[in-house]
Parts: C-alpha cells; structure tokens; sequence
C-alpha cells in the first residue's frame, strides 16, 4: 500500500538539476536574463510569451491560505493495526494487522496567520489522511478533547472573536484581547474548552508530545449493520508533555519554528514519531446511558468511564519533499468517509461536512482538488464529473450522465454488500426547528471534572494563564464577567484570578459540590521516556576529556546532545580530543532543550562565565533538570542552585551520570524552589 502511493507520487516528481530551461509547455528556451525589448533601452514587448508566463505564475505562486489552521506541518507515514475490529466495522484499512496503510498527517495552530509562531498558547490541529483500499478516509482531529462552541453556526463567531481585531488587525494568534473574552463571558457553552486552553495543553513542548481527539462522535458499522458510536485518539508513544509560558514567549522570538524544526529533525535522525490509535466504542443501545450527552462536543467521554481501547500504531517516517506540493496543498475533509464509518447526528460535525468542501473549493481553485498528487487515493477513479479549474484528468468517451445505455449505463453503483458505500439507515422524526437539545445545556460540568483532575503545579498554570490572557483585556467590564462566569468552575480559581485582573471577587461564594476527577486529563499521569530529550551541554576549550564517554552513554539512552560554547568549530579537550560545537550562547538558548549539562574547561573568561550562569538559570527558573560536571560546577555553587531539586553535582559523585539520568526522566521538577 506504501509503495503505491510512493509510485504514484514519483510520477510528480521532477528534479531540474543537469536539465535545460523550458517554458510550462516544455519549450527550449535560449535566454533567462532578459525580457525582449524593442531596442536594448527600449520598452519591453507584449510578445514576451516568456516573461509573461514567469512572471504570471510568480503572481499566483500564493495560494489563499487557510482561515483557520493556516500555520501547519506535515510528513508520511503509515498505521499498523495490533488487532482487527471487524466486530465494530467493515472498514477494510481497519482488519488486517498485516497490512501497512500509508498516512499522511499535518498538525497546525488554529489562529495565527501562516507566518506566526509555532509556540503561542492555542488549539493544535491534528489531522491524519489514510490512502485506504476502499479511498481517502480523512480524520480531522484536535489536541484537545472538546470544542468552544455546540452548533457549527457559530463557528464563524469564535473564529472572529479569537481572529485580530478587525479594527486594527491586533493582535496576531493570541486569544488574549477583549473581543475574545467578551464572546467567552457571553457564550458560556466555551468553558470546558476554555479550561483546556489555559492548561498546559495549550502550549505543547512537541506535535511528537500531544494527543489527538476527534471530537465529534461518528459512527461505526459493521458487516451486520449494527452500529456502535465512536471516537477516536491518538496517543504519542513519548508521552503528553508542554512548555512552561514563559518558555514558550522566548522560544516564539528564538525559534518561531520550533514545533516544525522539532518534527523535521526526528525524522530525519530516524527518531520516528508514534502514536498509538485508540477508540471509545458505545453501544447503540446505550446512547442515553450517561449524565451528559455523548453528541455534544463540548464534552469528553471520560476514559474512566469509556475505555480507549488501543488498536494500532502510527509511524511519522518520511518528510514532505515539497512544502508547498504537499503540507499547503493537502485538503482534508471529515466527509471524506469508507464503508464502515458513518457520522452521527453531532450539530458541529453535521456543519463541518459543508465547510470543509466549501474551503477548499476557494483555497484551491476549484472542485478538483481530489487530482492534486497529496489528495489523490490511491484506487481509481471514475465518475461522470468533469471539466473545472485544474482538471487533469483526461476522460475518454462520450457519456458523461448516469443513467446511459451508450456506455452501458456505466461508471456504475455498486450495492453495499459488495463494497459500496451507504449510509447507515437510522430512524429520524421531528419537526424542522432551530433549537438545541437540553441535554446540551450543562456548560460546567465536565469544566469542573477537568479542574478538579489537573495536579498542584496545573492549577498554578491555569491561574497564571488566566492571568496573562485575561489581563491583556482593555475592557474591565469584560475582566468582571469572565470572573462571575469561571466562578462556576472553582471559586478558588474565580477569586485568585480576580485579584491579579484587578477585579472584584466573584459573586458565587460557592463552590461546585463535584468531585468527579479523571486521571486522564492530567499530564501528571503521562508516560515519561527519555528518548529524544535534547541535553545542551556547555563546554569550553580545556574541558576533561573523560567527559566524551559519559556523552557516549547518554547517547545511548536516547538523548539528544548538543554541544554550546562561545563560537562554532571544535572544543579542544585535555587529552586533544575534540569536539564540535552545534550552537554558541548567541545561537542557541536553554528554552530550546529539555536539559542542561554544565561542563566548562580550563579556558574560560569572564564574558563566557557570565553567558553559561544566564543559560543554566533559565533553565533553573523553567524546572529543568541540571546536571554540573567539572568547572562547570561554579556556575551552580556561586548562584545557588546546587541544592535545588532535579540539580545533580559531581563533588566526587561516583553515582553522578545515574543520578542526572534520573533527573532527566522526571522531564520537569516542579517542587523545585524558584527565589
């Protein structure tokens, strides 16, 4: 299945390297330098059919990006089952363990422009094409388990109240400013979501690090026609893990391209992400069965009370040849559907399946998006549609309209029982009105099950969010509601938050009577590896030699290592052994690794000394783990950090390279004391 798709994609590819220059309709062409003028001074002449055809499509090299989930990142890949779920579906990519369905998946933030920053505080997409047997199958996920609003309608309200101002296009993806907070405060449906945001999911350390929700509910039907609700995960092999914000501001002004240098590189080091594919499967029958309504998208469905049944692996294995060909121009769609998958009555997925189209049919000029290499399945294709922007599709004969005899009423449908697509038959009555189920009205109750779930330091975190969005809001009216409305939720949180936004305490003194926590939520509970943490390590020439094995050995734990120092080439150590260096103290900065080793050497100076104290303090003050080695012990003993939690010494510590092992296993110490 991989190598079709890989053939199929070869046949695009083109490499200009040794080739002679032609025009588009492949014309030799004897002059690139100049456009043909009337006299070596003179006008340049319409005629130039080559200057016009360069320069028209430089013109049109922009395509509009997307309104939402402009700034994304993409790679290849493929899913392998561990077991068959033909007892829930008849989708063909979901039964055989043995085969190899090739993907291809591109994470994006939701608000920001396509030259914002990687790392703001924001809902990450994660959407995932499977080239099937059966067609695209496209499933279009979030990092977060729910969504602000219920009804698709008012989507395009978020997205303009979260979008810049309109009046003087300020400021660029961020949700804090007024117009944001005034519809959170007026559209109370958005509190769980909210919660979620201003936790440490909104900020992750990694697109290898986050989980993928669908969301929305679908449906599952198997050979039988018997249906089981459904809803999909992605769980990273690595771990649930996240910045600290104020890490996060500085890694927007180090490396706005964090997330997309993070992904790129472990691909191409052969550190090939994973993600485990999970699914919580409910019972027709059982529809009604739970306290909240398990179509409404604002709501998760507990995985204390819903296991996530895992039932396949993911593997990201091979980087986009052409950002462009590929990442932009990848259109994915939740109604691009196989046999055995069907949707539910879900009032924001029943919008999304006109908006996504709708989208695309803008952004790409047309309705044949289908034909562009990243979009094109890897089965044939035949129809009676035709003609369009873009076709490239050459269709032969004269019959284009179904029913025919002159083609013997072919392209033809196939019933279901032999592969055909059909929806589910499900019963519907009612009267047409505009309204909403009750059972959608409880907007806090799974807001405070995520308040009550998330670990001392996530609470910190939330508040501390809060804080900074919220305070970025002119309006203190605004300030006031969001207060009142969050009191529901916690009147601790209500309360600390007033005091830092300057506000009066909230009204509600009283706080939610839930304890219902789930476990799930909190990223105290994720798995914790070592694998790929990125250790700087702070050297200078004349450093112990010895240090070059317990590099080795770090290495082979899976760590990344990098070498810093004051300028690039190699560190000379006592023995004459060398190093290289990858980054200096101007290059490179303690918010874009995971860890810090303090080294040093014998050929320090002042203007050094003080550049290694400012990296291994930040990474102090972000809870990292430390360890200090050597000289480089004296950038820890004159500041007082090598008492703190998660800082290991050598001071003749012959258990050293263990200890800052451990410490780095922990990913973050969070008892730390910060002064």
């Amino acid at each position: 299945m991989d190598n079709k798709k890989q053939e199929q994609l070869n046949t695009f590819r083109t490499d200009n390297l040794g080739q002679t220059l032609t025009t588009n309709q492949g014309l030799k062409m004897a002059e690139d330098e100049f456009s043909l003028k009337a006299g070596d001074r003179g006008p340049t002449l319409m005629e130039d059919f080559h200057f016009r055809e360069k320069i028209t499509h430089f013109d049109h090299e922009r395509i509009p990006e997307r309104v939402v989930h402009a700034r994304g990142f993409g790679a290849h890949g493929e899913l392998q089952l561990y077991k068959s779920m033909g007892e829930f579906t008849k989708a063909k990519f979901l039964q055989d363990p043995a085969v190899k369905t090739p993907v291809f998946v591109r994470f994006s933030t939701v608000v920001g422009f396509r030259g914002s920053s990687d790392t703001v505080r924001d809902v990450r997409g994660f959407a995932t094409k499977f080239y099937t047997e059966e067609g695209v199958y496209d499933l279009v996920n979030n990092n977060m388990g729910v969504f602000f609003i219920q009804d698709a309608i008012k989507f395009p309200d978020i997205i303009h109240a979260n979008k810049p101002e309109p009046h003087n296009e300020i400021p660029q993806a961020t949700a804090a400013h007024d117009t944001f907070w005034d519809f959170i405060a007026n559209n109370q449906e958005t509190a769980h979501q909210v919660m979620w945001i201003m936790s440490d999911r909104g900020i992750p350390r990694s697109f290898r690090m986050m989980e993928g929700f669908s969301i929305n509910t679908f449906r599952f039907i198997n050979e039988e026609v018997k249906s089981h609700f459904v809803r999909f995960h992605w769980k990273p092999m690595l771990g649930v893990h996240s910045l600290v914000w104020d890490e996060a501001q500085k890694i927007s002004g180090k490396d706005p391209d964090f997330h997309r240098r993070d992904l790129f590189d472990a691909i191409e080091q052969g550190n090939f992400p994973e993600w485990e594919l999970g699914v919580q499967l409910i019972k027709e029958e059982d529809e009604f069965n739970f306290s909240f309504d398990i179509l409404d998208p604002t709501k998760v469905w507990p995985e204390e009370e819903i296991p996530v049944n895992i039932i396949g692996k993911m593997t990201l294995n091979r980087n986009v040849d052409n950002f462009f060909a590929e990442t932009e121009q990848v259109a994915f769609h939740p109604g691009h559907l196989v046999p055995g998958i069907d949707f539910s009555n879900d009032p924001l997925l029943q919008g999304r399946l006109f908006s996504y189209t709708d989208t695309q049919l803008i952004r790409l000029g047309g309705p044949n998006f289908h034909e562009i290499p990243i979009n094109k399945p890897i089965v044939p294709v035949h129809n009676n549609q035709r003609d369009g922007y873009h076709r490239q599709m050459i269709n032969l004969g004269k019959v284009s309209y179904h029913k025919n005899s002159l083609a013997n009423d072919t392209p033809a449908p196939i019933p279901a029982a032999e592969g055909g697509y059909e929806h589910y038959h499900e019963k519907v009555e009612g009267q047409k009105v505009r309204a909403r189920s009750e059972s959608f009205n409880d907007h806090f109750s799974q807001a405070v099950m995520f308040w009550n779930s998330m670990s001392g330091p996530e609470r910190e975190h939330i508040i501390s969010a809060f804080s900074f969005e919220v305070g970025k809001v002119k309006d203190k009216n605004v300030r006031q509601q969001v207060v009142e409305m969050f009191s529901n939720v916690s009147v601790e949180l209500a309360t600390k938050i007033a005091a830092n936004l300057g506000v009066n305490p909230p009204q509600n003194q009283t706080e939610p009577n839930s304890t219902k926590v789930s476990p799930a939520l909190s990223q105290e509970n994720t798995i914790k590896k070592l694998d790929t943490l990125k250790i700087a390590v702070i050297l200078a020439d004349g450093f112990q030699g010895g240090i070059i094995e317990t590099l080795d050995f770090l290495r082979s734990k899976k760590l990344n290592i990098e070498i810093i120092s004051d300028q690039l080439g190699m560190v000379k150590g006592s023995d004459n052994r060398e190093l290289e260096v990858q980054h200096t103290f101007l290059t490179a900065s303690s918010v874009l690794f995971d860890g810090v080793l303090a080294v040093g050497g014998s050929n320090l100076n002042l203007k050094f000394d003080q550049d290694a104290t400012n990296f291994v303090k930040e990474a102090f003050m972000h809870y990292k783990p430390i360890g200090a080695i050597y000289e480089g012990e004296k950038w820890l003993q004159e500041n007082n950090m090598t008492s703190g939690i998660g800082v290991v010494v050598n001071s003749n510590n012959d258990q050293f390279t263990d200890q800052f092992i451990n410490s780095v296993s922990t990913h973050r110490h969070w008892d730390r004391v910060i002064y």
